[in-house]
């Protein structure tokens, strides 16, 4: 029970990556806030389920003050838009930037805060190997996930100026099996294991893993860090 008595809020948490990180924290004993713009596809104690759109600043703030306390924010909300950048659109740049970027920005604007006063925290932003290395045809999703490195690092210093033990991490994770990767061709995920070195891809519990061990005490001295979470994959 590792986060027993801790309320963690998740974006994105309809399915994907954030229904297991989701359903790994109440696993550990936390109460969880789990927001989407669609409803959740999932019933679990200790989990309400709220439709929020996290581009939206107004809403966003509104949805926050009726929120007592969050000790654990996910920030895993994100879409794509690809194209080579001489095809893609202005629109598929703006959306991808207004969701994976500022959604993170309108949350964190918040909820740091929030922490602050309570003397404690733990943020973490779901980045990608992407952010790290780029990929051909998605220059505005990994522009926005590297962009989480830089946010990331910036709040671990500008919200613990105070003394608070608020802690803010990334976690890039390679090629994960979510419903995504299930409508690629076999022959392509083949492809995907064998550019890491542990030859295979990912399960999504493994990053909700990694999130509950930035979300615990368990990594208490651990800030202003991503954890690349890819199987060695070699770009």
């Amino acid at each position: 029970m590792r986060l027993e008595n801790k309320v963690a809020l998740v974006t994105g948490a309809a399915k994907g990556l954030g229904e297991s990180i989701v359903r790994r924290f109440v696993e550990e004993g936390a109460e969880v806030i789990a927001v989407d713009m669609t409803p959740l596809s999932y019933e679990l104690e200790n989990v309400t389920g709220h439709i929020l759109d996290v581009t939206n600043r107004d809403a966003v703030c509104d949805f926050i003050k009726d929120i007592e306390t969050v000790d654990i924010l996910v920030n895993n909300a994100g879409i794509t838009r690809d194209a080579l950048v001489q095809k893609m659109t202005d629109d598929m740049w703006d959306q991808v930037i207004d969701v994976n970027l500022n959604g993170v920005y309108n949350l964190v604007k918040h909820i740091g805060p929030m922490m602050m006063k309570q003397g404690q925290g733990s943020i973490i932003s779901i980045a990608s190997v992407v952010g790290e290395f780029g990929n051909v045809g998605q220059s505005n999703y990994a522009a926005t996930k590297s962009a989480l490195y830089g946010l990331s690092k910036t709040w671990a210093k500008e919200f613990s100026r105070k003394g608070a033990n608020i802690r803010v991490n990334t976690i890039s994770p390679g090629y994960i099996m979510t419903d995504i990767l299930k409508t690629i061709p076999q022959e392509l995920l083949d492809k995907f294991a064998k550019m890491t070195m542990l030859g295979r891809l990912g399960e999504p519990e493994e990053i909700a893993n990694a999130a509950l061990f930035l979300g615990s005490d368990e990594s208490s001295y651990i800030t202003g860090h991503n954890l690349s979470a890819n199987g060695g994959m070699r770009l």
